[in-house]
């Protein structure tokens, strides 16, 4: 007898492409991967809606979520409108108490309203000034998986990630986090599977733990 087919839609972060996940490999005999993809926002869009109009590409009942930083918070949204066998969030937070101090100041004062989102579509004008063996491997990564750079969706996922309101979380919900993690530091974070000198992109840097790991919480009851 055949065994069933665990359907597991993959979210990326903020701004980045189906490509973070190139190295996430599960038996195919058990998990079937699918990649959902940043769509541009309707005007003043609220996240609720938004994850409304995601679940028209989840093809499959019940099945597994995993998101990434703000596809993180994304697929919790998702959760609120369709129902799912397991809700992974990695790198990610999950309540606006997670958010760093300096996230909420940002709401507070409207920071977030001024961030120059129209310079991430001119990636290869910083390139042309960049110094330096880090920086400019930095650019490259940046080019290669952050390809989502329209200014509309930009400053809406900006201030859809500052101005969640999210208060409570599922209590089954999985939350993987590095103990490393530049962006969401780890003295913000509760209840998680903490990755020793895990960052915030370790999906893609620590592909291998995921790889081994990700099956068994998949399958745990």
């Amino acid at each position: 007898m055949s065994q069933e087919i665990i359907h597991i839609y993959l979210m990326p972060g903020m701004a980045a492409g189906p490509n973070i996940f190139e190295y996430i490999d599960l038996p195919e005999d058990r998990f079937q991967l699918h990649f959902l993809e940043w769509m541009l926002p309707l005007n003043d869009e609220s996240i609720s809606n938004y994850a409304l109009r995601m679940t028209k590409h989840i093809k499959h009942e019940n099945p597994v979520l995993l998101g990434v930083s703000f596809g993180g918070v994304l697929v919790q949204e998702i959760n609120k409108h369709i129902s799912v066998r397991k809700l992974i969030i990695v790198s990610s937070v999950k309540t606006k108490f997670e958010l760093p101090k300096k996230m909420q100041l940002a709401r507070v004062t409207g920071a977030y309203k001024i961030v120059p989102t129209q310079l991430a579509s001119k990636i290869d004008v910083f390139e042309k000034y960049a110094f330096g063996k880090v920086l400019v491997k930095r650019l490259e990564l940046y080019k290669k998986y952050l390809s989502v750079n329209d200014p509309k969706y930009l400053s809406w996922a900006i201030k859809e990630m500052v101005c969640w309101d999210q208060e409570a979380h599922e209590s089954d919900i999985i939350h993987i986090h590095g103990d490393k993690d530049p962006v969401f530091p780890i003295q913000y974070i509760s209840n998680c599977i903490t990755i020793p000198d895990g960052v915030h992109i370790m999906i893609i840097n620590k592909y291998r733990w995921f790889n081994a790991n990700l099956p068994r919480i998949i399958l745990a009851e």
